[in-house]
């Protein structure tokens, strides 16, 4: 095994984007996630990194349009100053564009990098970044799936995090799947019924937990206190691949409707999807030459 420096060794390789799994990492105390260094780098970002609103969510609300929908009673830099008694939830988008945080993203991809090569998986990482979540006690992280593979990093508080098994038709339909993939604006729905198919961890100060490509996710912060969490997203060439082949169901999907038949869907494990992704790939490069 490689040297880890931002992770400890008890991360099961086998589990990448097949499972959600809990871990451990050695970054508490980092001087990048100290409330002091927050309230001074937050503030003096571009807007568009930051989204701001209510914490008072449900499981069926819109994650992406909450700081839209769900606006915050405070400003941001009041709501900094009060969080352990006001009602907000934070969320920064890349904040290594502040260089407090570019070191940290330098080392925690050089950790993942580590962990996606042992676990067999070719190619490395592309797009990494991070998100951090700043959010005061009992708030709500909606029901939702991501576009890439997740490292979710506690530094203060507590919360539980219930993750689906990824690929799992009755959690996520693949049409809704394959719409999300092909931003459509379509979104998976939260069910209550699914409920019994998670896996909840509870989640604490120097616990990493693994949330799989696709995996469908919500949130609880604890009673506690304010809960601060870092993550680090990223894409790999398996994760492309599936990605290339959903867009290709999709529009065959709907072609395919009218004589009565649906594709063959995409999965981790599916067969079909190299080919599918290659398709997708050739007539996505012609289309770019007659344009």
């Amino acid at each position: 095994m490689d040297k880890l420096n931002c992770f400890d060794n008890d991360f099961e390789r086998g589990h990448l984007d097949r499972r959600g799994s809990l871990f451990h990492h050695r970054l508490l105390g980092h001087p990048a996630l100290s409330l002091e260094n927050l309230a001074k780098v937050i503030p003096a970002l571009p807007p568009a990194q930051v989204f701001h609103s209510s914490g008072l969510l449900d499981n069926s609300d819109n994650f992406d349009r909450a700081h839209l929908e769900h606006q915050a009673e405070l400003g941001l830099e009041e709501t900094l100053e009060r969080l352990r008694h006001t009602d907000a939830y934070i969320m920064v988008r890349q904040p290594e564009t502040a260089d407090s945080f570019k070191p940290l993203l330098q080392e925690l991809k050089a950790d993942v990098q580590s962990l996606v090569r042992e676990a067999g998986i070719s190619g490395g990482i592309d797009e990494a970044m991070l998100y951090l979540f700043i959010a005061s006690p009992n708030s709500v992280t909606p029901f939702h799936i991501d576009r890439y593979s997740t490292f979710l990093l506690q530094f203060r508080g507590s919360k539980q995090v219930t993750v689906y098994p990824p690929w799992d038709p009755r959690v996520v339909s693949d049409e809704d799947t394959e719409h999300f993939f092909a931003q459509t604006g379509r979104r998976p729905a939260w069910r209550p019924e699914v409920q019994s198919l998670g896996t909840r961890f509870e989640f604490s100060p120097g616990q990493a937990l693994h949330i799989p490509f696709v995996a469908g996710h919500h949130v609880r912060n604890g009673s506690d206190d304010v809960s601060i969490s870092l993550s680090i997203i990223f894409n790999t060439e398996q994760t492309r691949s599936l990605m290339r082949a959903l867009a290709l169901n999709h529009q065959c999907r709907k072609w395919m409707k009218r004589i009565g038949m649906a594709p063959r869907r995409v999965a981790l494990d599916a067969d079909g999807v190299a080919l599918k992704s290659q398709l997708w790939g050739t007539a996505a490069r012609v289309a770019r030459r007659l344009r």
